[in-house]
């Protein structure tokens, strides 16, 4: 499908892109922030991925109380599908992407537009601060924000303006994004990065502000981080047979630890190996414990029970997908 055309651009407007499917407990507030910016210039498109709750319902409702909301419909079902139909219907200057399970403040848009004018940028974003509502919800959020878990994955827990290689839920300059005809369509998982490597092979750099917000919504279980992750691993996967080249020492961390652990469990019931095996599982157990142990401070009670849980969930889920998803694709590399 080719993305390069779309509405004509606005010099002043603004589009916000929220895909969305079933966020009935949350589309509500995110519109409230979203209209409530102080950049008032906006064309707020949501794209709905075929609810079958009262996500629509709430969006028309928004619709006809405020000109500035448009609904698009994504049948596939598909998250870059959505972000290509919002860019085919964007009639702004510049596009930012919101999740449909999240809240901004009031600065949000016109923090990043501020930056994007300067026209030094291919893109912008801030920190993504994750949100708990359980026990292990607080946990996980808690867990997302260390350096134990996430690597140089700086969005997660940077305080200084830096230029970076990915930017969550960016905003991007709209001719950009048509030019590169928007988002990969096959990249299931993993498109927002897939998207950020192809601006930046440009030669435009992201920037990272970290003044720049936004709270969202994360797994509020382990076993949905932990799906949640093998699905990342398994979008990394694509992403490296699109451009190789774009592999980082975070990108592989997770699949060695998976690698070094399975070993040392084989080697464990042994007595001739069982050293060996406790060499091999050994550094990812003090990976576990230093993360818990620096962790632990910012949760209270029982939600720290969650913490060691959280971080392994994460870190076997993202190497568990990895070698899932490069095995299934063995077979399409054999000569």
């Amino acid at each position: 499908m080719n993305h390069g055309g779309g509405a004509a651009v606005d010099q002043e407007l603004v589009t916000v892109a929220i895909p969305a499917r079933n966020e009935e407990a949350t589309i509500g507030p995110l519109l409230d922030s979203v209209l409530a910016q102080t950049h008032t210039e906006l064309q707020v498109v949501v794209v709905d991925g075929v609810s079958d709750d009262r996500t629509r319902t709430i969006v028309e409702e928004y619709c006809a109380a405020d000109p500035r909301v448009e609904l698009v419909d994504n049948p596939d079902r598909v998250i870059p599908i959505a972000m290509n139909l919002a860019l085919e219907a964007a009639r702004g200057r510049f596009l930012v992407r919101v999740d449909a399970h999240s809240r901004i403040p009031v600065d949000y848009v016109e923090r990043l537009v501020s930056h994007l004018r300067t026209g030094r940028w291919g893109g912008v974003g801030g920190r993504k601060d994750a949100r708990g509502r359980t026990s292990a919800g607080r946990a996980i959020a808690a867990v997302m924000g260390s350096r134990f878990a996430q690597g140089n994955s700086v969005y997660h827990y940077g305080t200084t303006e830096q230029v970076v290689d990915h930017i969550p839920f960016g905003a991007y300059p709209v001719d950009l994004l048509r030019q590169l005809d928007g988002w990969t369509e096959t990249q299931l998982v993993n498109e927002d990065y897939e998207l950020d490597y192809r601006i930046r092979s440009t030669g435009a750099e992201l920037l990272f502000d970290p003044e720049v917000t936004i709270d969202w919504d994360c797994r509020q279980s382990v076993p949905e981080l932990f799906r949640q992750y093998l699905r990342y691993g398994r979008g990394k996967v694509q992403t490296l047979l699109r451009h190789p080249e774009s592999a980082g020492l975070r990108h592989l961390a997770a699949p060695v630890m998976v690698a070094s652990v399975a070993t040392g469990v084989a080697l464990l019931p042994w007595r001739r190996t069982r050293r060996l095996g406790l060499l091999a599982v050994g550094p990812y157990a003090c990976v576990v414990a230093c993360g818990t142990a620096s962790t632990v401070k910012r949760v209270a009670g029982g939600d720290r029970l969650w913490v060691a849980p959280a971080f392994v969930a994460l870190h076997m889920g993202w190497g568990l997908g990895f070698w899932a998803e490069a095995i299934e694709h063995l077979p399409a590399r054999r000569p």
